[in-house]
């Protein structure tokens, strides 16, 4: 987990920040910004650019490296601080608090807004670049790539399907966005993986997922990433969130990772739920059905 930079914004004096967006800068040309290049990027002094960098280096907000020339890398706290600055000048958040979830490609943490909202901070390719910039399209067509520049994407293309899909889909109501950080509604109710249904239930949540599957299909979405983690069961409906994979539904392989979403919800329910879900699910035809608006319920699809 990166650490929570919250505690340390009080510190950081506006010069910080030019610092910082210079590095940043400096960053989407190269891996190791050069520090012969940084007072230009950061419109500093040589003199306040040192200054500058022993502040950040000890706030772990920089990394350094000095073999075959001196360069900076921004930490992740430092992106992180970047965005929360931007948050505060457009009063989109007044402070941070505890976390909310933590997983490998993002940490979510509760924020005070004009009511209490969550704060997610991308962190694809931080730890595992080369996976992601293997399997996210977003990068493939890059010649240099960084972490900063693969975790702003997500966020992006979260965001932008967020904006698109609310609210005639249930997903979070989007709030603002910078950098790789999104500020969005906080979700009610628990992980569908962490729910216990009673039996009666089984089906018509299912039912409401692969609904709100069709309705964001419509709107012109596919999740491609859905799975018992990423829905959200509360007593006032469900929640479909992480929508950082989603693709447009005239993507080349919209209709593939479409079905792919189906089987996934539907295996899960019948591993969980053996007793309640259909025996055996025509995934193709289910699939054909909710992009044809002409779904009812998953039991129309059981295989005899």
């Amino acid at each position: 987990m990166v650490r929570n930079i919250a505690s340390v914004m009080a510190e950081l004096e506006p010069e910080d920040f030019y610092l910082l967006s210079g590095v940043e800068h400096g960053m989407r040309f190269s891996k190791w910004v050069n520090r012969e290049k940084l007072p230009d990027y950061a419109n500093l002094t040589k003199e306040e650019v040192d200054y500058r960098i022993d502040r950040c280096m000890k706030r772990d907000l920089i990394t350094r490296k000095t073999i075959q020339y001196e360069g900076y890398q921004l930490e992740f706290e430092g992106y992180d601080a970047l965005a929360l600055r931007t948050f505060s000048q457009r009063e989109s958040i007044d402070g941070v608090g505890a976390p909310l979830g933590v997983g490998k490609e993002s940490d979510v943490y509760e924020v005070q807004s004009f009511k209490p909202m969550a704060l997610k901070f991308h962190r694809e390719g931080y730890t595992n670049f080369r996976k992601v910039d293997r399997e996210r399209d977003y990068t493939s067509d890059k010649n240099h790539v960084s972490w900063l520049y693969t975790a702003r994407k997500a966020a992006e293309r979260e965001y932008e399907a967020l904006e698109t899909l609310y609210p005639d889909v249930s997903v979070p109501r989007p709030v603002d966005h910078n950098r790789h950080a999104i500020v969005m509604a906080k979700l009610d109710g628990v992980e569908l993986a962490r729910a216990k249904l009673e039996s009666e239930q089984v089906v018509g949540v299912l039912d409401l997922v692969l609904r709100e599957m069709a309705t964001a299909y419509d709107a012109g979405y596919v999740h491609a990433d859905m799975s018992e983690y990423n829905v959200a069961i509360s007593e006032r409906g469900i929640t479909v969130f992480d929508w950082p994979q989603a693709v447009p539904t005239d993507h080349d392989n919209a209709r593939e990772l479409l079905e792919r979403d189906v089987k996934n919800v539907v295996g899960y329910f019948r591993r969980k739920y053996p007793s309640e879900t259909p025996d055996s699910v025509d995934i193709g035809a289910l699939a054909a059905a909710l992009t044809a608006d002409e779904f009812d319920s998953v039991r129309a699809f059981a295989e005899s």
